[in-house]
């Protein structure tokens, strides 16, 4: 969000690149960051924070030197687990021998739906998506699971009673009568009487969403547990 000029070394002309409107500047991602006091040994503020310093000072050989001592640290580390036969069991990251590379356990490379989802967040270095009207999603699929089977079954019943007022044999309107299981009173069906035709188990997508709403209660209710300490 400053200002960012391209310098010719040749000529020494100096020309700007980029210089960003107070409409931008108001438009930035707030950042969030661990209270530095609250990070572990191994975070990126902490561990590099003599490196910081120096670089934000304009000493670059110091930041040189410091970087030098944390990756000495790490080398000797790493040359330890090696000799005891210790295997270094990354937290977040896994190995994929399929391209040989190392992937982020908690990805989520599902298209951002602005509709639905509120936030990402980041917890024990974990990602999270809060989302919005899982129930109003669920209960308007569930709304549309019971008109279908409704609308299946007026059709039914309306299919029965053009098969009765037909003009075939009576022998053959019996049988038709008889096969006709639905009642004709299914017209009058509202929504609530699902139960009653047995909707009450919907389709297995429903029950995934269901299980999917618990597990999205439940990431909800510790996000808000973390904004309460963030905001503490």
């Amino acid at each position: 969000d400053g200002e960012v000029h391209i310098n010719e070394l040749k000529n020494g002309n100096a020309e700007m690149f980029w210089n960003p409107t107070s409409e931008v500047r108001r438009q930035r991602l707030k950042r969030h960051i661990v209270l530095f006091e609250e990070q572990t040994d191994f975070e990126s503020e902490r561990l590099w924070q003599h490196v910081t310093s120096a670089i934000n000072k304009g000493d670059q050989h110091k930041a040189t030197q410091e970087k030098f001592v944390l990756e000495e640290e790490q080398r000797n580390a790493a040359r330890e687990r090696k000799e005891n036969g210790t295997e270094w069991k990354p937290l977040l990251f896994q190995h994929d021998a399929t391209t040989n590379e190392w992937r982020y356990k908690y990805e989520d490379l599902r298209p951002w739906d602005p509709l639905n989802d509120i936030a990402q967040f980041e917890k024990n270095g974990v990602l999270q998506t809060m989302e919005r009207h899982l129930s109003t999603r669920m209960s308007n699929h569930k709304t549309t699971c019971i008109n279908n089977q409704i609308t299946r079954h007026k059709r039914s019943a309306k299919d029965c009673r053009r098969r009765k007022t037909s003009d075939q044999p009576s022998n053959h309107s019996q049988n038709t009568e008889s096969s006709c299981s639905t009642p004709e009173s299914v017209q009058e069906l509202s929504d609530d009487d699902g139960e009653y035709l047995g909707f009450e188990s919907l389709c297995a997508q429903c029950g995934k969403e269901m299980n999917h709403l618990k597990e999205i209660h439940s990431a909800v209710l510790s996000l808000q547990r973390a904004q309460q300490d963030i905001h503490r």
